[in-house]
């Protein structure tokens, strides 16, 4: 007798700008999987408000219900969150999404630095010979560092302020064994590349010999080097390839390491996100949010010509972590890959106007999901 479908709830978080338009997307392409897989899983969409749609709606960034329904889903897809309109004033927009964070103790985010289409090298701002073969996942400790650690803002009378870099043991081991497990669904495993300031910080010290000891004793398979967070900065401009692989990194170095590889594939619009709770292993989800790595863009909202590229493929990351659907992400991001291939590998050449082309929002999505349909008919089980 065949097993029943599993049912799974999404939170959809639409959020400010574009983040609506490239969300709609992103849904069609899990509504698909969910018809054509039918018989593997069902899917139940419920959709909340973050950011300056939640503060004009609520007067909060982020409503206790909403919370509510995050905490209760097996993921949650993001749009953007932002904008002049609530640029200054309390609250902030995205003082919702630090809480989201926080609440469901989403201590890992993850950023893969690879191109979707071999044919999107050219639009590189570096030369083809240093970006071409680029492949890492950038792991960043998302709820413990500078950004939660002690502060004082400073006043008129002392003119002094500081902030504090705290980090436990625990909360290092537990990132490390992330980036581990990461590491290992590769064949062969992902080298590890943690990245401190062990020459100067305490708070870099403590986490040097903790990764150390982790991957010593736990994952004595795997290769783990050690790099200055300046040095990698370096190396992430001068040679990017020579840290394919997992790079492993504290919050705020994270922060800054991940915006500067971010720029390496060309467009914002393309690079998707995972914040998790947890190890992502087979047979064992965990909870996860998911979104592209772009802001709101509200010079662009509601004209219908933003890249949902990056949502679509965040929507491949929820399948694989979140739902356990390795197949069928594979699926997605193989979809991707032939819609922006160029037309000569026997692509559709697709570009919206990030990358110098005419296709809208929607065109965009319409061709991933016909493409999508034929790569989920071809999945064997």
């Amino acid at each position: 007798m065949a097993a029943s479908p599993k049912q799974s709830t999404v939170v959809l978080l639409p959020g400010d700008g574009v983040g609506p338009e490239v969300i709609a997307q992103a849904q069609r392409v899990l509504e698909l999987v969910a018809k054509v897989r039918s018989h593997k899983v069902k899917i139940t969409f419920k959709t909340e408000l973050i950011g300056g749609a939640s503060i004009d709606a609520t007067g909060t960034p982020l409503s206790d219900s909403a919370l509510a329904s995050c905490k209760a889903a097996d993921a949650i897809l993001l749009g953007a969150v932002g904008g002049p309109k609530w640029a200054t004033g309390n609250p902030r927009p995205e003082q919702g999404l630090l809480a989201l964070r926080k609440s469901l103790d989403l201590y890992a985010n993850l950023r893969p630095c690879t191109f979707a289409s071999e044919a999107l090298v050219a639009y590189s701002p570096l030369k083809e010979s240093i970006v071409k073969g680029v492949d890492f996942m950038m792991i960043r400790e998302l709820v413990g560092g500078i950004y939660f650690g002690d502060r004082k803002e400073a006043t008129e009378e002392d003119g002094y302020a500081y902030d504090t870099l705290p980090y436990s043991k625990a909360e290092v081991e537990r990132v490390t064994r992330l980036a581990a497990a990461l590491a290992l669904q590769h064949e062969p495993a992902w080298p590890i590349h943690s990245i401190d300031k062990a020459n100067v910080l305490a708070s870099s010290r403590l986490w040097r010999k903790t990764v150390t000891e982790v991957i010593e004793k736990e994952y004595p398979q795997l290769k783990v080097d050690h790099h200055l967070v300046d040095s990698a900065a370096m190396f992430l401009v001068r040679n990017p390839r020579s840290l394919n692989g997992v790079i492993l990194t504290e919050n705020m170095f994270g922060d800054i390491l991940s915006d500067e590889a971010s720029v390496i594939p060309g467009s914002l619009g393309l690079l998707p996100s995972a914040s998790l709770n947890g190890l992502p292993e087979k047979g064992k989800p965990c909870l996860g949010v998911y979104e592209p790595i772009h802001g709101s863009a509200p010079d662009i909202a509601g004209q219908g010509i933003a890249n949902p590229v990056g949502t679509i493929l965040s929507a491949a990351m929820l399948l694989r972590y979140s739902l356990d659907m390795e197949a069928e992400a594979v699926a997605v991001e193989t979809a991707v890959r032939k819609v922006l291939d160029n037309v000569e590998s026997a692509g559709f050449g697709f570009r919206t106007r990030d990358l110098g082309g005419d296709k809208s929002t929607q065109e965009m999505g319409d061709k991933v999901l016909e493409v999508l349909e034929k790569e989920l008919q071809s999945i064997s089980a």
